[in-house]
């Protein structure tokens, strides 16, 4: 199985690119890197006011006005703001009760904190297959993996394209199971007509230095259910007690955001339509000068939602002249960095058993022929021309 690393590229002393499996860009050398963010609006100068004001812990305004913009973004009644994506989607199952044995449903394909903070409750996750038009869960596997032991759902919105929600919410109503959207690829998202991260239970979202609004690192719970957003705020500040200080009747965690991560969020949030919009424009540009060339699968897009491209990702066809990881050299050798797919969950060495061989033929097929290109907000038309005609290049 391919490696899940990353393709950068550094020059040497002469100029000449090359291709080295490394985690820094060199912008200095004109790298154009697979995702940076995009920081060009008020995040200074609210960052700024925290440390002239000192409110640089998870005191402050700006923490609740990211979550106020955040909550109206998403159609949500209450947002909850926590360190990370990870800690956000660990705290939603901790607060909804997902403990020592439960069984919660993933897809396979997906990153590894979806798995891991199901483990960290003390739960199991139970994979199931990706289908091969959204790269999303198998809605039509999901059914028959549920058990007596099952409690929850966790549809990822891969890549930025929502999962099948309806049949998905109509297997957890027959079987009594939460559902909880993994959103943390999908800010602006929408399936039917409703933003990701208000159809199930809860959403959360990763505000990672590559999403598509960032604060660094936080992430955010967006939820319409009261008592949940009231406990996930009481357990992520080590769920202190108002009775007395320093009181505890519960187990807490520390997930709480900082109001420096806070302000780059506000900064943010009042460029959410843009930063959005950019990620569809660079997938407008990239899918019209792609689309014609053979053994090229380009991303899903289906009917009846709103993909924002978190990453413009692609397929590479066994038509096409040259495999994936050729590819992916040939563009790092024109300093253009690449990221492979996700390595699915039944792979990975912390989670692979047996009997799991030949179970999942999607994911391993995405994880073999997948790869994005640059996906930046700051991305030109020029630079998305660059990376196409070096992909033409292999073509003929």
């Amino acid at each position: 199985m391919p490696s899940g690393e990353g393709l950068t590229v550094k020059r040497n002393r002469t100029g000449s690119a090359r291709s080295e499996s490394v985690h820094a860009t060199c912008r200095a050398c004109g790298v154009i890197p697979v995702c940076e963010p995009t920081l060009r609006g008020n995040e200074e100068r609210y960052v700024v006011e925290c440390i002239r004001t000192n409110w640089i812990s998870s005191a402050g305004h700006f923490v609740t006005r990211f979550e106020d913009m955040f909550r109206e973004f998403c159609g949500t009644r209450y947002a909850i703001a926590t360190t990370s994506g990870t800690t956000a989607l660990q705290l939603a199952l901790y607060t909804l009760g997902i403990g020592e044995g439960d069984e919660v449903l993933i897809p396979t394909f997906t990153m590894i904190a979806s798995a891991n903070t199901v483990r960290h409750c003390g739960a199991i996750p139970v994979f199931v297959d990706a289908e091969p038009r959204t790269w999303n869960i198998d809605v039509a596997r999901i059914e028959a993996t549920v058990t007596p032991r099952t409690k929850a759902i966790v549809p990822v919105h891969t890549y930025g394209h929502p999962a099948d929600m309806d049949p998905i919410l109509d297997v957890a109503r027959r079987h009594h199971l939460l559902v909880i959207e993994d959103a943390a690829e999908a800010h602006g998202a929408v399936y039917k007509g409703r933003p990701v991260g208000s159809l199930g239970v809860c959403g959360c979202f990763s505000f990672y230095a590559n999403k598509i609004i960032t604060t660094g690192e936080g992430g955010m719970i967006t939820t319409d259910d009261e008592e949940l957003a009231a406990k996930a705020r009481n357990v992520r500040d080590h769920a202190f007690s108002a009775e007395r200080h320093f009181w505890h009747r519960a187990r807490g965690h520390n997930f709480r955001m900082t109001n420096l991560q806070g302000a780059v969020g506000v900064a943010q949030m009042e460029r959410a339509d843009w930063l959005v919009e950019r990620r569809i424009e660079n997938a407008r540009f990239y899918s019209a000068r792609l689309r014609d060339v053979r053994g090229i699968t380009l991303p899903p897009s289906t009917e009846g939602v709103k993909n924002v491209y978190w990453m413009y990702a692609i397929l590479i066809g066994d038509d096409f002249p040259r495999p994936r990881d050729e590819v992916r050299r040939w563009l790092a050798e024109s300093a253009i960095e690449t990221r492979s797919f996700f390595i699915p969950m039944h792979l990975q060495p912390l989670y692979h058993r047996p009997e799991y061989a030949r179970r999942f033929p999607v994911a391993e097929d995405l994880c073999r022929r997948g790869f994005y290109l640059p996906s930046s907000a700051s991305l030109t038309e020029e630079q998305i021309d660059f990376v196409c005609a070096r992909i033409k290049a292999l073509a003929t």
